[in-house]
């Protein structure tokens, strides 16, 4: 029994240590997450690009807390330590199934909400004086290659264009090959042939399925540490003489 008790503290502690990794990866991907979706924050709305990333980054924060919790627990030999480190456990294990369910909520409503806001964003384009809107369009169409809506003559139905009367599209729609080209609608081969919202709805896609393994992957990791704390508490209650020793040693 001791032996087994010995066993599942080192792993317990381990599993501690891959927890204070974890804890730093989940923050990162949170902050990769809320940087990455404020280039795409005009078309999309904020409480869907906000709740996930700051979700993630809470989350991670309090893996660390609880690593704390859990290495002064298993070092003290504290029952009530390691009960409350279970069910802190617990509590953000079901914080990450809810990331996870509103992961995928999220992901099947990009698509209408890009739809529902893009026309707008194109027709608030003012190429003279940008303002944020202009710059996220001139970002989104460099960055993902894009032109318009669905192509380039899309730009025909904007204010912009109309007020421009030069019969041509922003500078950004121009491939990134060709240093002279002007936009002009003459010359359509010089232009991103491919829509941005089909782009635009793929890349938050993509970003959102990053939020959801991250959440499932550490869902998994603190399962284990669960387990192995469950294990030593089980094991403790049945031999309260017992003393937990990381490190082996031995036994009275």
């Amino acid at each position: 029994l001791a032996e087994g008790n010995a066993w599942c503290s080192k792993e317990l502690t381990m599993f501690l240590c891959l927890l204070q990794a974890a804890a730093g990866i989940l923050c990162y991907v949170g902050a990769y997450v809320f940087i990455t979706y404020d280039d795409y924050d005009h078309f999309f709305e904020d409480v869907y690009t906000l709740i996930p990333a700051v979700i993630i980054i809470a989350v991670g924060t309090l893996l660390f807390i609880i690593g704390l919790i859990g290495c002064c627990a298993t070092i003290r030999e504290s029952r009530c330590g390691l009960a409350t480190f279970v069910i802190i456990l617990l509590l953000v294990f079901i914080t990450e199934v809810v990331v996870v369910v509103l992961g995928y909520i999220y992901r099947a409503k990009v698509e209408d909400e890009v739809d529902h806001s893009i026309r707008k964003v194109y027709n608030r384009y003012n190429g003279t004086n940008p303002d944020a809107a202009s710059r996220a369009i001139d970002y989104v169409q460099r960055q993902l290659r894009c032109c318009g809506i669905h192509n380039y003559s899309d730009w025909e139905n904007t204010i912009w264009f109309k007020q421009t009367k030069n019969n041509s599209v922003p500078l950004s729609c121009c491939k990134a090959a060709l240093s002279n080209c002007t936009g002009s609608l003459t010359r359509p081969m010089d232009l991103y042939s491919e829509g941005c919202e089909a782009l635009v709805v793929k890349k938050l896609q993509e970003i959102m399925m990053y939020v959801i393994w991250a959440a499932l992957a550490f869902a998994a990791i603190q399962l284990l540490g669960m387990l192995c704390a469950c294990i030593v508490l089980c094991r403790r209650s049945r031999d309260p003489a017992y003393e937990l020793l990381i490190a082996g040693g031995t036994y009275a």
